[in-house]
């Protein structure tokens, strides 16, 4: 069984961005990203201030806004026309969820999509699906794709159940394994809570992507043997045993499903680091395009 590494995995990447900061640097280019946090959920400010500190490490120019929980919808709409504007910043990022009277869909409709690293405007999502390379591919799928590509996984031919059908993942996701080249050319079974006879489509998978949101929801009599598994969860369940009170798992009962595969990630550690190592790819990009 080998264990896909998304850290050595993501440091690779990083490695590749930095020589690309290098080579803009001699056009008198530097690309910067500008991440929006409302609010003050302590998660969301721990995901910022990892943007943040990755975009110092590697050379880029970071924009980090925190404006507070009462930001009115009008007031942020007013930020992100101000960001569209800057020719300094390459990538905006509102970090998900917003407070609940924010219409999320307006303000990934307002961002221009020329500086969406996240992916998630519709103009992006049409390039995805028309295989356009000039888009920009959501975070997570894009590192789920890399981390397949660098383990050596063949998808060509191969039979992919993608867990879950959400934008920011499973359809996204679902389209990049279609797409022709490298990487691509899957046949893929999109599967979620309305899915009939769950783990017998499972068990027909070559590669499963597991990203229902839910701990441990895949085990093994959902699996066959030789599978390659991809764990997108990040749930925190209660541990009374560690110093926090809680852990951090992913959507695969890893120990009971790790003995049947030829892959797997592992979580922490997986598919996590990959989605920070990708948007600050995607930052370089929009600034090599703009």
């Amino acid at each position: 069984m080998i264990l896909i590494k998304g850290n050595e995995v993501a440091e690779k990447v990083l490695a590749e961005c930095k020589r690309d900061i290098a080579e803009l640097s001699t056009l008198g280019k530097k690309p910067g990203l500008a991440v929006v946090l409302i609010g003050d959920d302590p998660a969301s400010r721990a995901y910022v201030r990892s943007k943040d500190k990755k975009c110092h490490d590697l050379g880029l120019h970071s924009v980090k806004l925190e404006l507070p929980a009462d930001t009115t919808q009008a007031d942020l709409l007013a930020v992100i026309a101000k960001l569209n504007a800057d020719s300094t910043i390459h990538g905006i990022l509102v970090q998900s969820p917003p407070p609940k009277h924010i219409d999320e869909a307006a303000i990934v409709l307002a961002i221009d999509p020329r500086k969406d690293v996240d992916g998630f405007h519709p103009v992006n999502v049409a390039k995805l699906a028309l295989e356009d390379r000039s888009g920009f591919v959501p975070c997570t799928p894009a590192g789920c794709q890399r981390l397949l590509m660098d383990a050596g996984v063949e998808t060509s031919g191969a039979n992919v159940v993608v867990l879950g059908r959400s934008m920011i993942v499973g359809k996204p996701m679902a389209l990049l394994l279609m797409a022709k080249g490298q990487g691509g050319d899957a046949t893929v079974t999109v599967a979620h809570s309305r899915t009939k006879n769950l783990a017998e489509v499972t068990r027909h998978a070559d590669i499963i992507i597991a990203a229902i949101g839910r701990p441990h929801f895949l085990k093994a009599d959902m699996v066959r043997e030789g599978a390659v598994v991809i764990d997108v969860g990040i749930n925190r369940v209660d541990d009374p045993t560690t110093e926090k009170g809680y852990k951090i798992v992913g959507d695969v009962a890893f120990d009971e499903v790790a003995p049947k595969c030829k892959a797997i990630t592992p979580v922490p550690g997986g598919v996590g680091p990959m989605t920070i190592a990708m948007l600050m790819a995607n930052t370089i990009k929009a600034c090599k395009q703009l």
